[in-house]
């Protein structure tokens, strides 16, 4: 049972090494081949749609049932500055947000982030989310009508609607655009935006005709280029959605949609957009209307994705009118805002709000159905999202991530301490019955049955679970990978800073020893780069297991000598965030440790390790 217990720790250790060897060995330079092969296949498309006179690369080509309408043609590629210059517009700006909104189609096609640069620099661009069509980056959302029978002409992507001299888009100033087609149809929309990232367009259709008019709501966000960074398996990006409000979440990555393009069924309520590792768009269709939704990937012409929906068509009479109330989220994947958007009125949503606090009491509660999915929290999101809220409670009243990580450690720690308490007290007890164990060993030689027998007696007699120390490591991993999503994925550790030259807690340390930390005017290779704090965090995992006498067996003794050194690179390409929380953590465990072993009378054995790690043999010893 002993060498159960040890083979089943090497085993757990084993398994978390491969899955940093594959993250380190593996996804690391595939990542990296990725990027280079999009920059690649992107210029190539580029060239392509250059010398290809092809359909309108604004056009959102077919819909699910019906052919969406076609925009205007021979559009070319030009400077962003250019391209808003272009056509008029309406300005928005609002605590979160800053752009325009394209009159030509009623687009949402030039949309930055006021919150947030592209780099830790302050000075640095602002984040941009939407581009006009005629870019190189387009990326738009835009919202229409097919005609029907009756209909006339419904405004599309080549419509040029009206708005009053001088409006502006703010939180407290809605913008109302009109369009009178030729069949005594007009279109009244009515643009509000809250203090964040939802706009809420209210579409009222008046028929003054003579005859009932039908005509289908349809929506889409359509973006030209994939981002220039793949992402890692830890986090979605492309193509997601609730499609019904009693269903769950449908994902679908940009590269299986460019192999082929994805019909959804049939819904009513519910979201669809497309999401990347911190920002995200999305359509709210009116929601008590069914409508046909898609993901698709376009060659013709320009290449793009696009998600996109149409509703069933809606009739008119004469002399009446009818309205329609869509959302459009375009902004960052703040958890509060998210998370108030799709916030409900139970005792559990209160809680999450009541937690969470700051954005989200100023957040308008649109409950859109489970708009909080637009996060991935993962498999563990049960870990995850707890976490993140523990986290955010304490970076909200001290002000450092880094900080709060730390704190977030000693609370986790502080919940396994039990475990803790009984993995070392098992531990003590193991250590205590070694004399009897060598006996019976003794007495039943090669007979192992007989020996298990008697060993499981003696467990029994001493009220001994020789397994009991392996839980406290195995409840650990889950934790261990829920902080990891954590870090990687939401926004608010992008850009937080800890103390010293870690400027973000979400990328890697950007010391590296091959420079002497900064001293040399190089940075020599990409595989060598190990930070200071992939160092402190490989000293502290050396120690804690110097903590424990050397296993016998010589493979064990040797992976007990060199796993430190292989996390210590590993890790070095790791978000610093979980570094240090791995440096910390450890530290707290030696402490917590020897704590609990004295209480049980084993002896520590960190200081006679070391001692013998570097003691030099005898004359008389070596041969």
């Amino acid at each position: 049972m002993m060498d159960n217990k040890r083979n089943y720790m090497i085993a757990i250790g084993l398994s978390v090494l491969i899955v940093l060897a594959w993250q380190f060995l593996y996804m690391n330079p595939r990542i990296e081949a990725q990027r280079k092969a999009t920059e690649a296949a992107q210029q190539t498309e580029l060239a392509a749609a250059k010398d290809k006179p092809a359909a309108d690369p604004t056009a959102p080509a077919g819909s699910v049932q019906g052919a969406l309408p076609a925009g205007a043609q021979g559009s070319q590629e030009m400077s962003r500055d250019d391209a808003i210059a272009k056509s008029a517009r309406v300005e928005i700006e609002t605590p979160a947000v800053i752009g325009s909104i394209n009159l030509t189609g009623a687009r949402l096609d030039d949309l930055k982030l006021k919150e947030y640069h592209e780099t830790v620099d302050k000075s640095s661009p602002l984040i941009t989310l939407f581009n006009p069509s005629d870019t190189a980056d387009g990326y738009f959302a835009e919202l229409g009508y097919i005609a029907g029978e009756g209909a006339g002409s419904a405004p599309g992507p080549a419509t040029v609607w009206a708005a009053p001299e001088g409006a502006k888009l703010t939180q407290e100033t809605p913008v109302t655009l009109t369009y009178t087609n030729d069949a005594g149809l007009t279109f009244s929309r009515k643009i509000s935006i809250d203090d964040h990232y939802m706009f809420t367009v209210e579409d009222t259709i008046s028929n003054s005709g003579t005859a009932a008019a039908n005509v289908a709501p349809y929506g889409r966000i359509t973006r030209y280029n994939k981002p220039l960074t793949p992402s890692v398996y830890v986090i979605h990006e492309g193509f997601l959605g609730v499609l019904g409000s009693n269903n769950g979440l449908t994902e679908e990555k940009y590269s299986a949609i460019e192999k082929e393009s994805m019909t959804n069924a049939k819904a009513t309520g519910g979201w669809l957009g497309i999401t990347d590792k911190y920002w995200a768009s999305a359509l709210v269709p009116p929601q008590g209307v069914a409508y046909d939704s898609r993901f698709s990937h376009f060659t013709d012409g320009k290449p793009r994705f696009q998600a996109d929906y149409k509703n069933d068509a809606v009739a008119i009479a004469p002399g009446q009118s009818t309205t329609l109330k869509t959302l459009v989220f375009a902004g960052a994947k703040e958890v509060p805002v998210v998370d108030g958007y799709a916030r409900d009125d139970s005792w559990f949503g209160k809680l999450f709000a009541s937690v969470l606090g700051g954005k989200s009491e100023t957040i308008t509660n649109y409950s859109v159905p489970r708009f909080d999915l637009l996060i991935d929290w993962g498999w563990f999101y049960f870990f995850t999202k707890p976490m993140f809220m523990l986290m955010d409670f304490f970076f909200r009243h001290i002000g450092n991530f880094g900080v709060a990580i730390l704190l977030t450690t000693i609370v986790v720690k502080g919940l396994f301490f039990p475990l803790a308490s009984k993995q070392y007290a098992s531990m003590a007890n193991m250590k205590r019955v070694q004399p009897k164990m060598a006996e019976l060993k003794e007495k039943f030689g090669d007979d192992k049955m007989a020996l298990q027998k008697a060993m499981m007696e003696l467990y029994k007699t001493e009220k001994i679970n020789p397994v009991a120390g392996c839980w406290p490591v195995v409840l650990q991993i889950p934790v261990f990978f829920s902080l990891y999503k954590v870090i990687y994925i939401t926004i608010e550790m992008r850009h937080a800073p800890f103390f010293g030259w870690i400027r973000d807690l979400s990328a890697p340390d950007p010391t590296t020893i091959v420079n002497l930390f900064g001293l040399l005017p190089f940075d020599g290779p990409a595989f060598l780069h190990l930070g200071i704090w992939p160092i402190i965090m490989g000293v502290t995992m050396f120690l804690q297991m110097r903590m424990n006498p050397t296993p016998p067996d010589p493979t064990q003794a040797m992976l007990f000598t060199w796993m430190p050194v292989l996390f210590t690179f590993m890790l070095a390409s790791f978000p610093a965030g979980l570094v240090i929380y791995w440096a910390w953590n450890n530290t707290l465990s030696i402490m917590q440790q020897s704590i609990i072993m004295k209480r049980h009378g084993v002896k520590v054995e960190l200081f006679d390790n070391l001692k013998g790690l570097f003691r030099r043999k005898k004359p008389a010893e070596t041969k």
